[in-house]
């Protein structure tokens, strides 16, 4: 069976092809594996060995690509993606309804209206004030007031 070696090589370069129209990642590397097994055929070692290379390159790349891709490109995965409620905290808002007896007032953040309190040592929210979300406990956001930071943006 001298020819096999060419059998190897085709289906490495098909391999190879048909990564290009699937999603996934790992044609690529049988493809490769294939190839290894072509030259493995080429130097006269038995269907075996071909098999056996043909299977240990193609699956320890594979783990290896998976491995490296995990640690490269998805290290930080939704550990800095907050969204909804929980992404409140630090935003600013505007006061659109002054605190009352209770000290509880309305502030517009995202362009939702939530009923806000705030934080102990703050006093009464004041209409138009600017104010940042300490923390979130159910519908209701407590809330500080923002620091002049020296000057407007516009200017």
């Amino acid at each position: 069976m001298d020819y096999l070696w060419i059998v190897w090589l085709i289906a490495g370069v098909a391999f190879a092809i048909a990564e290009v129209f699937t999603l996934g990642f790992v044609l690529l590397w049988f493809g490769l594996g294939a190839i290894a097994a072509s030259l493995v055929a080429l130097v006269g070692l038995g269907i075996t060995w071909q098999v056996a290379v043909f299977l240990t390159v193609s699956i320890l790349l594979t783990i290896a690509s998976r491995t490296i891709l995990e640690k490269t490109l998805f290290q930080n995965r939704g550990a800095g993606l907050k969204t909804g409620i929980a992404s409140l905290p630090g935003q600013t808002g505007t006061v659109v309804e002054a605190a009352g007896g209770s000290s509880e007032g309305a502030v517009k953040v995202f362009g939702s209206t939530w009923t806000a309190i705030p934080l102990d040592g703050e006093e009464p929210l004041e209409v138009g004030e600017r104010v940042t979300v300490d923390r979130v406990d159910g519908t209701v956001i407590y809330v500080r007031r923002e620091r002049a930071r020296g000057g407007s943006w516009r200017s």
